[in-house]
């Protein structure tokens, strides 16, 4: 979706864009094709095939941080189906927001593999710090909002210069409103029954179970709580994704 885009220019919002796709400029290539487009001038003509040229070159040398402050935060799943299979999927659990509390847990999840960094265990942030930096692309769920300003607040220097990709905004415009989980439970995901007993919960009391009592089974438990959610967010993350690309495709582009 990301060749489809055109937002990311300088005072080209979501209707001139949509002007574009209606006028057959589908992908950067017919933009640049076109020697004249309606209701641009030649000179912003030049100066936007400048930029689109500018993008490819970064988009196909995989730099994903040329985007990061491009495109609208609620826009960055455009990046998604490029950069998916370098994607992380991020979640952490924390013991509140105030300026006092602290990290539990971190999960990522690379599309294949989850590692599970736990407070006082493996929780190292010059590790944490050099896994992110593998990836060209954070998905979160709301993490926009709390997890990663959460994380840029407490360890600035963590957070690469990457796009985030907040699901949660796109389960937003295709109709699957709600938490994590039930959004789950609207699409037929299926949780571990006894981590279900948690819904509406907090999963912060396995974590206070844990310490008071020094039982890994409460551990366990937390650790499969996180690993689900970062699990799970990658298949919520291509439903999403999917449901509005066609949306978008019906309306504008009809036959792709």
């Amino acid at each position: 979706m990301i060749t489809n885009s055109y937002i990311f220019l300088e005072r080209i919002n979501n209707l001139t864009e949509q002007s574009f796709w209606k006028q057959g400029l589908k992908y950067w290539d017919d933009f640049l094709e076109k020697e004249k487009i309606k209701g641009l001038s030649t000179n912003r003509k030049y100066y936007y095939d400048r930029k689109i040229i500018e993008a490819k070159r970064n988009l196909y040398k995989l730099n994903s941080s040329y985007f990061s402050d491009k495109l609208p935060l609620a826009e960055n799943w455009r990046l998604y189906d490029f950069f998916k299979d370098e994607a992380v999927f991020l979640d952490i659990e924390t013991t509140g927001v105030q300026n006092y509390d602290d990290i539990i847990i971190v999960g990522l999840f690379d599309g294949i593999d989850v590692k599970t960094m736990i407070k006082g265990i493996n929780l190292n942030m010059f590790a944490l710090k050099q896994e992110l930096r593998k990836y060209k692309l954070i998905v979160t769920f709301n993490g926009a909002v709390f997890d990663v300003p959460f994380l840029k607040k407490r360890y600035p220097d963590l957070i690469p210069k990457i796009p985030v990709f907040d699901v949660r905004t796109v389960c937003q415009r295709v109709g699957l409103v709600g938490g994590l989980k039930e959004i789950e439970k609207k699409l037929g995901i299926k949780r571990n029954k006894i981590i279900e007993r948690f819904y509406g919960g907090d999963p912060l009391c396995l974590w206070r179970m844990y310490r008071a009592t020094g039982d890994e089974y409460y551990l366990n438990l937390l650790i499969e709580y996180n690993e689900e959610d970062v699990y799970n967010l990658k298949k919520i993350a291509e439903v999403a994704v999917q449901k509005l690309k066609e949306e978008i495709h019906i309306k504008y582009f009809h036959n792709i």
